[in-house]
């Protein structure tokens, strides 16, 4: 990872791009990770996203690209670290629907996203679940003990297995919740800021299951995961025990990436309330 003070030469990149392709920015929104840009390019309203540094995101324009509009945002340009996206209007988050209590009807549209998203073939060194899953040695090498030893151990054993005995694994969003699928007014909900990894779907239901994060009464009661994975699986087709195994080591794999981003796990963090509640659930 580059180590360098990412926001200045995020700016100066964003300007250099803005340039380049012809777009009239409007406001910036700073995150984390990227500058979101809002603008025009013509007549037409577009996003210029910029990534602040290498990492996850880097090459999220060339994965949208692959997707070719498919229940995915339409990448008008990229380059590493930089893609100009379409605008959706209004984009309304789907985690809105999950507030208002409407969480079947939101597990029903991501089902249809996943079953519109038709990736072409993925790009050259575009990471797999497998090499997610190290993310497991990574924490036992720390010598952290914020997440019990044996939950790593029991969550490690069930993804390796998982990863091993993959079918038709493929191209994948890698992060398909509900902040990432937005309304617009012309194409319906739409995906964005895919991760890009390459796992059998049943992967994908896993981000889904851990989300909306503000609404942890969602994900932690065991009978709403039954009913998203029943629903979802249903729809799409896929292996209900499968989904849910990987469900369970995801929110294990996920707590750990939050200790990596420096959070702190307590006994309430919500993904290990939802580990511990598919635990006694996994064969």
């Amino acid at each position: 990872m580059d180590d360098r003070p990412p926001t200045t030469d995020a700016y100066a990149r964003r300007d250099a791009y803005a340039e380049t392709w012809r777009v009239a920015m409007e406001h910036t929104t700073e995150t984390e990770s990227s500058l979101i840009t809002f603008g025009r390019r013509g007549d037409r309203r577009v996003v210029l996203k910029v990534v602040k540094r290498p990492g996850d995101e880097w090459r999220s324009g060339e994965i949208v690209r692959v997707f070719g509009g498919r229940a995915m945002v339409l990448a008008l340009e990229h380059n590493d670290g930089a893609v100009l996206l379409e605008r959706l209007e209004p984009g309304t988050s789907l985690s809105e629907l999950v507030v208002r209590g409407e969480d079947d009807e939101a597990t029903a549209i991501i089902a249809g996203v996943i079953g519109a998203m038709r990736p072409d073939a993925a790009p050259t060194g575009c990471p797999t679940v497998d090499d997610w899953g190290g993310g497991f040695a990574r924490y036992r090498a720390t010598g952290d003990r914020q997440v019990p030893d044996d939950l790593v151990t029991h969550a490690e054993r069930v993804y390796v297995d998982l990863c091993a005995t993959q079918r038709a694994p493929r191209l994948l969003h890698g992060d398909l919740q509900h902040y990432n699928v937005l309304y617009d007014d012309a194409r319906g909900w739409v995906a964005i800021d895919p991760k890009g990894v390459i796992g059998e779907p049943e992967y994908e239901l896993g981000a889904f299951i851990r989300n909306p994060v503000e609404q942890p009464s969602s994900f932690t009661n065991v009978s709403v995961v039954r009913a998203r994975l029943g629903r979802a699986t249903d729809a799409l087709g896929l292996d209900r025990h499968r989904a849910l195994a990987w469900s369970y080591a995801q929110a294990v794999l996920s707590v750990i990436w939050g200790v990596e981003d420096g959070y702190a796990v307590i006994p309430s963090t919500p993904t290990l309330a939802l580990a511990y509640a598919l635990r006694p659930l996994i064969r």
